[in-house]
C-alpha cells in the first residue's frame, strides 16, 4: 500500500515520477514519428533496457506506460504525411493520406487527437464496468472470437463500392491471410533482440505501396485551415465506437489495436467515412494501450507490448500512479500532436517527396533487416508487392488486415 501513497507523503518520489514520465513522453515522441516503428518492438527494446536502470521499478514503469501512451497519440503524423502506418494506424493510413491530399492535413491531425483525448477520458467512467463485464464474459468472447472476426471480415467485403471491388477485397484478405500464417509464427534471428515480422508486414503491406504510387509525384500539398468541419454527433459516435472497441480487444489475447479499429468500422458514419476513420482508429488505438493496463493487472496478463515490458519489469501494480501517469502522458500527446504535426506536414510539403520517398522506402528495409534479419527483408518485399493490389482492383487496403485477422479465425 506504500506505493499508492507515495506521491503525496513523499514530494521527492513524486518529483521522480514526474522526470522519469518526462523521459517516457520524450522516448514516445521519438517512436512515434519514426515512419514504420512498431510500438511493440519499441516497447521490448525499452524492457531489454529497464534491467540496467538502478531505479524504483514503478518509476521504470511510468517510464513505458508514458512512452506507449504517448506513441499512440503520435503514430499517426507520419501515417498521415508519409502514409507509413504503425501497425495499429494502418487502417486510417489510405483514408488519413487523402485528407492531406485534399489539404485538411491540419484537420486530419487535430481528429486524431480528439480521437485519442476522448479514448483517455472516457477510459475513466468505463473502466470500472468494462473490466467488470469482460471479466466475466470473456470466456464466451473467446469461444466465438473466430465467429466474430469473421462477420466483422464479411461486413466489410459486403459494405465495398462495387462487386469488382468485393472481389478484390476477398482476394486482398484471403492473400495477406496467407502471407500472415506463413510467417506471424516465425521467430527469426535478428540484430535486436526485441525482433519480430509485424515491422516489415504493416511497413510492407500499408507503408511501401504509398510510398510506390507517391514516386515522381508533387509529395504533400499545401494545407488549408485547422478547423474540425466533423458534425460533433459524428465525431462522438466515432470517437466512442474507436475507444469502445479498443477497451474490449484490451482484454483479449492476440486481438490489437488494428483489429480493434477494424471492428469499429461498421460503426463510423458513412458521410464522414475518411474523417471517422481517423477518429476511431486513434481512439481504438490509445483506448487498447490503456485498457490493456487493467487486463494485466486484474487478468495478470500481458496484452500489449508496453504491458509485456512493464511486465518484465516487474513494475508494481499500483494503479493509481500509473493511471495518473497515462492521463497526464495522454495530455502531453494531445499537445505535441497539434505541435508536431503541423510542422511534420510543412517539413515533408516542402522537400524533394521523390527523394523523400526513396528515402523512407530504405530506412523501412533497414528496418525490416533489425527487427526480423534477412528474413524480414523478404516479408517487407512480398507483403509490399501485395499492398499495391487493393487499390487497382478499386478495393479498400483494409481487407490486408487479414494478415492478422485471418490466423486469428483459422485458430
Amino acid at each position: 500500500m506504500d506505493a499508492l501513497v507515495r506521491p503525496v507523503a513523499d514530494p521527492t518520489f513524486a518529483a521522480a515520477a514526474l522526470a522519469f514520465l518526462c523521459g517516457g513522453v520524450a522516448l514516445g515522441t521519438l517512436s512515434g514519428l519514426v515512419p514504420g516503428l512498431h510500438a511493440n518492438n519499441f516497447a521490448l527494446l525499452l524492457a531489454g533496457f529497464a534491467p540496467s536502470v538502478s531505479a524504483d521499478p514503478l518509476l521504470v514503469g511510468v517510464a513505458m506506460l508514458g512512452a506507449g501512451v504517448v506513441h499512440s497519440f503520435l503514430d499517426i503524423v507520419p501515417a498521415l504525411a508519409l502514409g507509413v502506418p504503425d501497425a495499429a494506424t494502418a487502417v486510417a493510413a489510405l483514408p488519413g493520406h487523402r485528407l492531406v491530399i485534399a489539404g485538411r492535413g491540419r484537420e486530419a491531425i487535430r481528429l486524431s487527437a480528439v480521437g485519442s483525448g476522448l479514448a483517455v477520458a472516457l477510459a475513466v467512467p468505463l473502466a470500472v464496468p468494462i473490466t467488470w463485464a469482460m471479466v466475466r464474459g470473456y470466456p464466451t468472447v473467446r469461444a466465438h472470437l473466430p465467429l466474430l472476426l469473421a462477420g466483422v471480415f464479411a461486413l466489410l467485403v459486403f459494405t465495398e463500392s462495387s462487386k469488382r471491388a468485393a472481389v478484390g477485397g476477398f482476394f486482398a484478405f484471403v492473400a495477406s491471410a496467407a502471407l500472415g500464417l506463413a510467417t506471424l509464427d516465425v521467430d527469426p534471428a535478428a540484430p535486436l533482440d526485441a525482433g519480430g515480422v509485424l515491422a516489415p508486414l504493416f511497413a510492407g503491406l500499408f507503408g511501401a505501396p504509398v510510398l510506390v504510387d507517391a514516386l515522381g509525384g508533387e509529395g504533400v500539398p499545401p494545407q488549408a485551415d485547422a478547423r474540425i468541419t466533423m458534425a460533433p454527433r459524428d465525431l462522438g459516435v466515432s470517437a466512442g465506437a474507436g475507444s469502445l472497441a479498443g477497451a474490449v480487444v484490451g482484454y483479449i489475447p492476440g486481438v490489437s489495436a488494428a483489429i480493434a479499429a477494424v471492428a469499429a468500422l461498421p460503426a463510423v458514419p458513412r458521410s464522414e467515412g475518411d474523417r471517422g476513420f481517423v477518429v476511431a482508429t486513434s481512439g481504438a488505438n490509445t483506448a487498447n494501450t490503456v485498457f490493456a493496463l487493467f487486463a494485466l493487472v486484474v487478468l495478470g496478463a500481458p496484452r500489449t507490448g508496453v504491458m509485456v515490458a512493464i511486465d518484465r519489469a516487474a513494475v508494481p501494480f499500483a494503479l493509481p500512479i500509473l493511471l495518473v501517469a497515462a492521463g497526464t502522458a495522454a495530455a502531453c500527446g494531445f499537445a505535441l500532436v497539434l505541435l508536431v504535426g503541423d510542422a511534420y506536414l510543412r517539413v515533408v510539403g516542402n522537400a524533394d517527396y521523390t527523394r523523400l520517398s526513396v528515402s523512407v522506402l530504405a530506412l523501412l528495409v533497414v528496418l525490416s533487416f533489425l527487427f526480423a534479419g534477412p528474413f524480414g527483408v523478404g516479408v517487407f518485399a512480398v507483403a509490399a508487392a501485395l499492398g499495391l493490389v487493393p487499390p487497382r482492383l478499386g478495393a479498400r487496403r483494409v481487407h490486408l488486415m487479414g494478415v492478422l485477422i485471418g490466423p486469428l479465425i483459422v485458430g
